[in-house]
């Protein structure tokens, strides 16, 4: 058979001409030719199955983004990103379907702490911090590979513990609708914070006073979803209601990542600061 018109291609794959278009440019599926007179385009038959297979992607509601990086790939290394794509995503929904049962035992009147919740004491720390607006999780992402690649390239002075541990500040909920901002922040030495200031000219120094943190302990690679985000939240703002004179403080909302020491695991932790005297 050769090559079919953009609507004979549309009726054999079952894709709308409105999706055959989107994708030609988004780069995910180019016509075979393009008239140069006319504008239309051709597709050949061997296309079928590449279009069947982002069709079928899409159902999974596989982001088009993630789509460009699966269609090159081997079939068998293809399979696996999409079962990793998948547990992610049935993890994303565990995390609604908790998020959804807490939010009913809230409005019926019922009040819980999803996670154990511990209180610690951060000391007096000089910052080198990056600050940033973005717009959903793939961005925040990004922005955080980009302040860990500025670490590997200046090689800052390590610092150990939790106090020593670079961490990100959430200032507002990062989302479809929201855009933080987000600071990436590295303690170093107050010694030589200034002249490692001067050294680090994408990043600006500043102090961050002692205080407490409420904090839940995360996973190994502290990624969380929107859901989870909630339910961490939500259980220190329900730990701090049920303390005597503790209360949350709006300094951000905080994942501080703690690298591997000597017979430990890597590990991050999502905190908040607060202000008074928790129980322990």
């Amino acid at each position: 058979m050769g090559q079919m018109s953009i609507g004979e291609f549309a009726r054999r794959s079952r894709l709308s001409a409105k999706a055959l278009r989107l994708y030609d440019a988004r780069g995910l599926l180019p016509p075979a030719r393009v008239d140069e007179d006319s504008g239309y385009r051709f597709y050949e038959p061997g296309q079928l199955k590449r279009a069947r297979l982002i069709a079928a992607l899409r159902q999974l509601q596989v982001p088009l983004a993630e789509i460009r990086a699966i269609l090159p790939l081997e079939p068998v290394q293809a399979a696996d990103r999409v079962r990793e794509f998948w547990a992610a995503t049935d993890a994303e929904h565990t995390a609604r379907r908790a998020l959804a049962a807490h939010l009913i035992d809230e409005l019926s009147g019922k009040r819980s702490v999803m996670y154990e919740v511990s209180a610690r004491e951060m000391p007096d720390r000089m910052l080198l911090c990056v600050k940033r607006n973005v717009a959903g999780r793939d961005q925040a992402w990004a922005f955080g590979k980009e302040f860990i690649a500025l670490l590997r390239h200046y090689q800052l002075p390590p610092l150990q513990g939790r106090a020593g541990a670079f961490f990100c500040i959430y200032w507002g909920e990062v989302s479809e609708d929201s855009d933080g901002p987000v600071e990436w922040c590295r303690p170093v030495p107050t010694d030589e914070a200034e002249v490692l200031s001067a050294r680090c000219r994408e990043l600006t120094l500043r102090a961050e006073p002692a205080h407490q943190e409420a904090f839940v302990k995360l996973g190994t690679n502290g990624q969380i979803d929107g859901a989870e985000w909630q339910l961490f939240s939500r259980s220190l703002h329900a730990w701090s209601e049920q303390q005597h004179g503790v209360r949350l403080t709006d300094l951000g909302m905080r994942i501080t990542y703690l690298a591997s020491e000597a017979g430990q695991e890597a590990y991050s932790d999502f905190a908040v600061p607060f202000i008074g005297h928790s129980r322990g």
